[in-house]
């Protein structure tokens, strides 16, 4: 029997995982990204979403899936968000990564969602964002430029994106 298929060899690499698998998502806010974001054009339950048509607004797309804990966390303070600051040019859209559409319904229907909801069940979207956990937040402005990113939610950060919301709805297109 080989190194590598020994018991203790795949709890190592098992607990090499799972500590690289938490290391991503407790990342907080990385440096805001020049350039644009890239464009999705995704299915909603009501047609079709693209970035493009909401430039002019302020824009928090998020990354989803099912069996995301901290997704269950940042529903209720992305329902809050949309509804405080929809009429300021704000909006929510959080794409679900779920392959399983099933998963994804089971998931509203007990934690709905006030904003807009698109799939990408192939999982194009994310990999040009080039997502490294879930959630994964981008917060794009109103030219359609990546302002900045969050990985995971954190509670006790909600003040801080609320703020960088906040000031991005100041900010006049150009």
């Amino acid at each position: 029997m080989s190194l590598s298929e020994t018991p203790a060899y795949s709890r190592l690499i098992r607990s090499a995982a799972i500590f690289l698998g938490t290391a991503l998502l407790s990342i907080n806010t990385l440096a805001a990204t020049t350039g644009p974001a890239p464009e999705l054009n995704l299915p909603t339950r009501n047609g079709q979403i693209s970035l493009s048509d909401m430039r002019g607004k302020v824009v928090l797309l998020d990354f989803w899936a099912s069996w995301c804990g901290p997704c269950r966390q940042s529903f209720p303070w992305m329902n809050d968000m949309q509804a405080k600051y929809r009429n300021q040019g704000f909006e929510v859209v959080a794409v679900n990564l779920d392959q399983d559409p099933g998963a994804a319904a089971a998931f509203l229907e007990k934690i709905p969602a006030d904003f807009t909801v698109a799939y990408d069940p192939d999982g194009e979207t994310p990999q040009a964002y080039e997502v490294m956990g879930m959630p994964s937040a981008y917060l794009i402005d109103r030219n359609g430029f990546i302002h900045s990113q969050h990985i995971g939610f954190h509670n006790d950060r909600k003040d801080k994106y609320e703020a960088d919301i906040r000031s991005l709805l100041r900010t006049e297109q150009n």
